[in-house]
């Protein structure tokens, strides 16, 4: 993995010869040169082990993504803020099934960081909500569950926050009814 400023440097030297190429007649040869930079300015937003993890993750292959992320020895050096929000988001869907506390600080990291992508950013929340719900802090949870669905705009997650909202309505329909028991055997 280059780090994010060797890549600025090296794409900054392709464009420089690119235009001793234009300068010399050769306009092929700068053509693709410029191209070729755009490959390096692309790297540098979109880090290569970050979209390998993706399409790994993709396929369900978990180890292999995990094995693609921890090439990144330092995310904070190594990549752009919203990539680094990206390598904890990727992190905190990868351990949410086996460990619940180090995917609620995973997900809130990379909302801290950003994520660029509206749906990236409801799933997150989602599954903060889903994480807080059990543990059984529940006005924090419908929150979460609000802003994942306000940021939800393509419906994307609709099926996922409908059956969270089931889950929560359930959990919340027995113990309402015992308080309000619980209430009135005090009256009396």
């Amino acid at each position: 993995m280059y780090n994010k400023i060797i890549k600025l440097i090296i794409a900054i030297g392709i464009i420089a010869f690119a235009v001793y190429q234009f300068i010399e007649g050769n306009i092929g040869n700068g053509i693709m040169y410029i191209l070729l930079s755009t490959i390096f300015i692309f790297l540098y937003f979109k880090n290569e082990f970050i979209l390998l993890a993706f399409l790994r993750l993709r396929k369900q292959d978990f180890v292999g993504a995990k094995k693609w992320l921890d090439k990144i020895k330092n995310p904070s050096s190594a990549l752009v803020k919203k990539q680094e929000g990206y390598y904890y988001y990727l992190h905190g869907i990868m351990v949410s099934q086996s460990n619940m506390n180090e995917a609620e600080k995973h997900f809130k990291k990379a909302i801290s960081l950003g994520l660029s992508m509206d749906h990236d950013l409801a799933m997150a929340k989602l599954n903060l909500a889903g994480i807080a719900f059990t543990k059984r802090r529940k006005n924090e949870a419908k929150l979460l569950l609000g802003e994942a669905q306000k940021l939800d705009k393509r419906n994307m997650l609709a099926d996922q926050i409908k059956m969270m909202k089931d889950n929560m309505k359930r959990a919340q329909g027995p113990n309402q009814h015992y308080g309000q028991n619980q209430a009135r055997g005090k009256r009396r």
